[in-house]
């Protein structure tokens, strides 16, 4: 068992275990996060003193809880599969890279390509998100209370991602099947990205997507949709399911 450094609470409740990485190593932390196996009591992780180190609590794949009390590097919560991870900071680029399930929250902001090819989960970013993010998203709930940057959502395949600020330039460039929701003004739409009728079943998705993501006082209605035009590839909407 890696060494670690427990606050009193935690010596005493075995469901609570603090992991300082001034004591101990990274790999040491990913490492007991990896020999959890189901039912394990030690269901909620404090990591202390990230210090901006890179892949803090990569390919969880139990349903724990993991705050960590700091910035991190970059991908944080790589394959997440299962956990919540809450980081009290901000993030570098690729937190929630091919993200399985599950939920990452980042309090401050995150750095580019951020659910990088995320399959499934909810990533939620209450500071703003720089370029590319929910690049190559496949299947992900991603949730910005800020603004996102350039080519955000390039290639994206499938899932939400959902903007309460503004996003940059070539928003949905290359675009498949993803819906987009911006609040805010866009700078200008990538190839194939137009915006989109917003019906009563997006109003609804969208509606849930901020009750998951904490947003309170806005309304869907203040959103635009946008998506893909189908012009780039061969789609038929009978298909729709098997993309």
């Amino acid at each position: 068992m890696p060494a670690t450094k427990l606050s009193k609470a935690a010596t005493h409740d075995q469901a609570s275990r603090i992991f300082d990485l001034d004591v101990s190593s990274l790999r040491e932390l990913n490492q007991a996060l990896h020999n959890l196996t189901p039912g394990s009591n030690e269901t909620a992780w404090q990591v202390l003193h990230p210090k901006g180190s890179h892949s803090v609590a990569v390919g969880v794949d139990q349903p724990v809880s993991i705050d960590v009390r700091g910035s991190v590097g970059y991908y944080c919560g790589g394959m997440n599969s299962g956990s919540t991870i809450t980081v009290h900071g901000s993030a570098g680029p690729g937190v929630g890279e091919n993200m399985m399930s599950g939920s990452i929250i980042v309090k401050g902001d995150a750095s580019q390509y951020a659910g990088a090819t995320g399959k499934g989960g909810l990533l939620v970013i209450e500071g703003n998100a720089s370029s590319r993010c929910g690049i190559s998203m496949k299947g992900i709930d991603i949730v910005v209370h800020g603004n996102i940057g350039h080519m955000s959502a390039f290639m994206a395949q499938s899932g939400n991602l959902v903007v309460l600020g503004d996003a940059g330039d070539a928003l949905g460039d290359s675009i498949y099947e993803a819906r987009l929701f911006v609040r805010g003004n866009v700078d200008s739409l990538g190839a194939d990205c137009i915006a989109k009728e917003m019906r009563a079943e997006h109003l609804e998705l969208l509606q849930g997507l901020l009750d998951r993501a904490g947003v309170t006082g806005v309304k869907p209605s203040e959103f635009k949709r946008y998506g893909s035009a189908r012009t780039l590839y061969n789609f038929n909407i009978d298909n729709a399911d098997a993309y």
